[in-house]
């Protein structure tokens, strides 16, 4: 199901591309408005998911690097063995690659990665994510949506 590997190619793309825009056309930190409960805001997420581990002093930098790196390498040989009607599964493992990749990039190259979607209701915000985040997040709900239907489909 190699097919599928243009989803990675095209997540690692938009990312890097939308990435390299917001370090360029903003400064560290600064929110842009789009509608209420959505800016555009910089920063730098030095950490894992929601900033885990952020103030960590550095270590984790090289840490989530090799993890995320092992893990790419993983996703990669699953899909090369799935078989030609796991379609589902081929599209979720392709985003989660695609979104593990991105991110990988960013941390080897900054040491941190660049978030910017800023989803906010009054004054709660969630954690600030990126398209690679995004994909990835797309990614397992397509795996869970799948298991599921697959659970229902044996009983």
């Amino acid at each position: 199901m190699m097919k599928w590997l243009w989803l990675s190619v095209l997540t690692v793309i938009l990312d890097q591309i939308s990435k390299v825009w917001v370090d360029t056309s903003m400064s560290l930190y600064q929110s842009i408005p789009v509608f209420p409960g959505f800016n555009i805001t910089y920063v730098h997420n030095f950490g894992a998911a929601f900033s885990f581990l952020s103030e960590q002093g550095g270590w984790q930098r090289w840490f989530f690097a090799l993890l995320a790196a092992s893990i790419s390498i993983g996703i990669f040989i699953w899909i090369k063995q799935l078989k030609q009607h796991e379609t589902l599964s081929a599209i979720s493992l392709s985003l989660i690659l695609g979104g593990a990749i991105g991110n990988l990039i960013d941390r080897v190259m900054y040491g941190y990665v660049i978030d910017f979607f800023d989803v906010y209701y009054q004054t709660y915000h969630w954690p600030v994510f990126n398209i690679a985040d995004s994909a990835i997040t797309v990614g397992v709900a397509v795996m869970l949506y799948e298991s599921f239907m697959h659970k229902e489909l044996e009983e």
